[in-house]
């Protein structure tokens, strides 16, 4: 068997099989990804709705970066990603004795008579909790004002909780209820010595 091998094939032969074996390889190897190039083009040439594509992120990662987005632009007073991250129907509660603010529209006029009287804002948010339930979602923070405000330095502190539901795959804000806190007294009366408190002991 091994003779009629060497003779039906020798070993020229069996050299050039193999190199012809590995040449067809290497042609698929480079013509198959080429194909694949070549259909992937075709497909990214018809137009997708992005809107509609699924998201990498959990529903609770995009809510964060909504409220980072939201706050960001409201603090350059960039109107057009603000506006990305609010619903036209969105109630916002007023901060003064009033009727709560309806609508994208009513909230603009209300948010640019306020911004025309700041500069050098910033709004730092800290201890956000969020909550997903389907899509509907709800989430609260603290926040800390520090800016100029018809030209004199100003700060405050305050809680936000926003209502979200999820619209073409995009959260935005449908409820906003936000709250200053109440400043603290610049000069605290001083505790008569009978009414400080004992200093805890020392380890």
């Amino acid at each position: 068997m091994k003779k009629y091998f060497a003779t039906r094939f020798p070993a020229q032969n069996i050299r050039t099989v193999f190199l012809c074996f590995l040449a067809a390889a290497l042609f698929l190897s480079c013509a198959l990804p080429a194909a694949g190039q070549k259909d992937k083009k075709k497909k990214s040439d018809t137009p997708t709705d992005s809107s509609k594509a699924p998201l990498p992120f959990s529903d609770e990662q995009q809510i964060e970066y909504t409220l980072s987005e939201m706050l960001g632009a409201w603090q350059l007073g960039d109107i057009e990603k603000l506006h990305k991250d609010y619903g036209d129907d969105v109630v916002v509660v007023n901060g003064a004795w009033a009727p709560p603010v309806i609508g994208w529209t009513n909230y603009l006029t209300v948010y640019q008579q306020q911004r025309t009287r700041m500069q050098q804002v910033r709004m730092d948010r800290s201890n956000t909790y969020i909550t997903v339930r389907g899509n509907v979602a709800w989430a609260c923070y603290q926040w800390d004002f520090a800016g100029l405000v018809d030209g004199q330095p100003a700060s405050s502190q305050g809680q936000t909780t926003v209502v979200l539901e999820k619209r073409n795959n995009h959260w935005v804000i449908v409820h906003n209820h936000t709250s200053q806190a109440p400043a603290p007294p610049a000069n605290p009366p001083a505790a008569k010595p009978e009414e400080q408190p004992a200093k805890p002991p020392q380890p």
